[in-house]
């Protein structure tokens, strides 16, 4: 009897040991496995959720909302010009067509209705402008994806109840199955993950992760060190404030990048800057200002008052510095560009001789040959006027179509490009090419353009297609100035706009030679005579004060119509100095 109850006596020390021993395995492996679980209310949960969330930044250029995606095909007229993305690389399209002119206003109109798919790859329809401003406006970017890396699927995740005792496996295979398994969870729910797992960086390199705590340091770097500026502040000062730069480009409604050549610019890390040519040495200042500007001030010293100013930086490296600025008071843009090799001048005179002939007065379409087949009978209504900000517009009895336009040398070629827009006429999309200037004198511009299918013709003169002829008509414009009352639509004295001077005068020119002004006050008398010479008429205008300046008397007449003449003067060397229009009342 003794002996039996010994030995369960034995027997039950023996199982309480056992079952101690169990339950002490069992608790070191829930603490193990507490480490590792997280649930709806984790850090890594809401990074790796950002991570596997709808990815909607790369068509932002169309929605503007980086918390939701397009769903394509969607249809938008870009700068005018109608554009269907049909994939995810379509969007270049509308790059190109944005990036193609600096100096215009870019525009995007959406061909609503549209869909989108949200963060949590759910779809709405949207309908108007405003609606998507609306959605756009409710995006925050602390909510935003995170896209700097991608988790490399198949990965596994383990499952446990709130006692933290495993209750299930799932596998995942893409981004949309991580996103909505993360999204289900309760705050009672646990889950681990099966351990290791790959993840690639932006680099393009992959990493083995172990833990929570590495996967979890691992995407905040990655966010942290994710530049969503345009440049890189500290690598912009190093390149800038290292070695000379010169004036590769500076355009101010002209090319004038001849203006500084021979200077040599140098930037310090204390905000000083220094230009010097032939020894003359202008000290100046630089500094980065709010919205990633340049501000620069070289004092008023010619031409180096031109560069005082806060500059938009388009691109920079250490090679080059790309800037640009708005103008307040009239919307032009000016550039300039810094680079390593030294301006020697001498590259800008074709390129401005061009653009004084393209702004001065109106131009019509005189031939358009696209693969051979005339289409210039498309434009004869069209009266075309190119402004000196990079817009343009194309006028007819019953339409206005506007535009943009740009020239440049490239390579040694003068190129001239056209934008206009195509909604309100599609015709006018056989013009918006980079075209070859083949010729380009005060009365004839000749362009090519050779594609796949030829080689296309595109010809702008002073007389609409099919009228003038038989050259210079001096009796033509003297019925044209005497048949009305006029005024002075622009007065540009070596390119200083003083139009202003004139405001109020209407001028009458008479049989005998002489013209008579008048405000309502002052009445001012003086003489005009139009000759001919060679194959330009000349025009003698010439005043009494207060009506001044304007009294050269050696002007050309450009451009003559029934209800607006222009006339020029050029200097020595063939460049426009003053222009003088007169608008029929």
């Amino acid at each position: 009897m003794k002996k039996t109850y010994f030995l369960r006596l034995i027997l039950l020390v023996f199982l309480g040991v056992f079952i101690f021993s169990c339950q002490k395995e069992e608790e070191e492996h829930i603490d193990e496995t507490e480490e590792e679980t997280i649930n709806s209310n984790s850090q890594l949960t809401d990074l790796l959720l950002r991570t596997s969330q709808n990815p909607g930044a790369y068509d932002d250029i169309i929605d503007g909302n980086s918390c939701a995606s397009v769903i394509l095909p969607v249809t938008v007229i870009a700068n005018g010009q109608q554009v269907t993305v049909n994939t995810p690389e379509d969007i270049n399209i509308i790059k190109d067509i944005f990036n193609l002119f600096p100096n215009d206003t870019d525009t995007l109109e959406i061909m609503f209705p549209i869909s989108l798919e949200l963060f949590d790859y759910t779809q709405v329809t949207i309908t108007n402008q405003t609606d998507l401003d609306a959605l756009a406006a409710t995006c925050d970017i602390a909510d935003a994806e995170i896209g700097c890396l991608n988790i490399v699927y198949p990965i596994s995740f383990f499952t446990y109840n709130t006692d933290q005792q495993q209750t299930g496996t799932v596998t995942i295979t893409n981004d949309w199955e991580l996103f909505d398994f993360l999204h289900r969870l309760g705050p009672d729910d646990f889950i681990s993950i099966d351990f290791p797992i790959t993840v690639q960086l932006e680099d393009g390199s992959s990493v083995e992760v172990n833990t929570n705590q590495q996967l979890q340091a691992l995407i905040v770097d990655c966010v942290a060190n994710t530049n969503e500026d345009p440049i890189d502040i500290s690598q912009f000062e190093e390149d800038l404030t290292t070695g000379i730069w010169y004036v590769d480009y500076f355009f101010d409604d002209y090319d004038e990048t001849d203006n500084y050549a021979g200077y040599e610019f140098t930037f310090a890390l204390d905000g000083t800057a220094q230009s010097v040519k032939s020894g003359v040495v202008i000290s100046g200042t630089w500094a980065l200002v709010e919205n990633f500007k340049l501000d620069l001030f070289f004092g008023s010293s010619v031409p180096l008052n031109e560069l005082d100013e806060d500059w938009e930086i388009i691109e920079a490296n250490a090679e080059f510095i790309k800037l640009k600025h708005i103008s307040g008071s009239d919307g032009s843009i000016d550039y300039l560009t810094f680079g390593r090799e030294p301006n020697t001048g001498g590259t800008n005179t074709e390129l401005n001789l061009f653009i004084e002939n393209l702004i001065t007065g109106s131009w019509y379409v005189n031939l358009l040959e696209e693969y051979g087949v005339d289409h210039t009978a498309n434009f004869n209504e069209f009266e075309f006027t190119f402004f000196g900000n990079g817009s343009a517009t194309a006028v007819s009895n019953n339409d206005t179509v506007n535009g943009y336009w740009t020239a440049q040398m490239d390579s040694g070629n003068l190129d001239f490009i056209l934008n206009f827009e195509t909604t309100t006429n599609g015709d006018f999309g056989e013009l918006n090419d980079n075209w070859d200037v083949l010729e380009a004198t005060q009365t004839i511009i000749r362009l090519s353009d050779v594609s796949g299918g030829g080689t296309d013709y595109l010809t702008f003169g002073r007389e609409p297609n099919g009228g003038g002829g038989g050259g210079p008509d001096p009796q033509e414009l003297r019925d044209i100035l005497i048949s009305g009352t006029w005024y002075v639509e622009k007065f540009l004295d070596d390119g200083d706009d003083e139009t202003a001077d004139f405001n109020g005068y209407d001028f009458n020119f008479y049989n005998n030679e002489t013209v008579y002004a008048t405000n309502g006050t002052e009445n001012v008398y003086g003489i005009w005579v139009v000759t001919v010479t060679g194959q330009e008429l000349n025009f003698e205008f010439d005043m009494d004060s207060p009506i001044n300046r304007a009294d050269d008397q050696n002007y050309k007449a450009l451009q003559y119509v029934p209800t607006r003449v222009t006339f020029i003067t050029r200097n020595s060397q063939g460049e426009i100095e003053d222009t003088l229009i007169f608008r029929k009342n």
